[in-house]
């Protein structure tokens, strides 16, 4: 059976709706930086979204071609995450302000195994180039270690995550923590539902938000 990361790691992509602590530790990601509304048809948001699946899956599907990567295993493909920021004079701001989503800063990102190299990526952002035609100049191999963290899973529409957000940043520091945002650490998402194909009361949403102790 294929490695399924929600699965192995229910702590860090199945959290309970009620909010906890937990340390997440350094992960690898495909990831794509932009800046805009995420909604746009035509934007740079979604734009990205295909290049960072094309090479999720040239990787995934790897074992089927001629490049060989050393320390391969069969996977399920992670799902999306997303970190948020706005940004005041050059600062970014706690909180957000979802009336004015066209002044969003992002990182979208895809999960990789750890077996995954420099080298491995590279010729996976070649291989898509050369066989979709697409752009993957802004495709990086980006490691992150996200430390203490709150988290909670949110049900519904992302334009309703304030209420939850609210509930998990309470829990936070009723309980010793304080919310530690800076140009490193983000509000982040991780999202279990396509919003294609789920009515949006239905939508899951892992939000985590970096911590320390007070």
């Amino acid at each position: 059976m294929p490695f399924d990361y929600k699965k192995e790691f229910k702590e860090f992509y199945l959290p309970p709706k009620k909010a906890q602590i937990v340390h997440i530790p350094e992960m690898q990601f495909v990831a794509v930086r932009g800046k805009g509304n995420p909604n746009e048809e035509d934007g740079e948001y979604k734009a990205a979204l295909v290049v960072q699946y094309a090479i999720s899956y040239a990787i995934k599907m790897s074992k089927k071609g001629d490049y060989k990567i050393d320390g391969y295993f069969d996977y399920v493909v992670p799902p999306l995450e997303g970190f948020w920021w706005q940004e005041k004079n050059g600062i970014v701001v706690p909180g957000f302000d979802y009336t004015d989503k066209s002044s969003f800063n992002w990182i979208s990102a895809i999960r990789l195994p750890d077996f995954v190299s420099q080298k491995d990526f590279d010729w996976a952002k070649e291989s898509v180039s050369a066989k979709k035609g697409l752009n993957c100049s802004r495709a990086e191999l980006f490691s992150f270690e996200e430390g203490d963290c709150v988290q909670i899973m949110h049900i519904g529409s992302y334009d309703d995550e304030p209420a939850t957000i609210k509930l998990m940043d309470e829990f936070a520091l009723n309980n010793g923590w304080q919310l530690d945002f800076s140009a490193t650490r983000l509000h982040h998402e991780i999202y279990l539902s396509d919003p294609r194909k789920t009515a949006p009361e239905k939508l899951k949403t892992v939000i985590r938000h970096p911590v320390r102790k007070i």
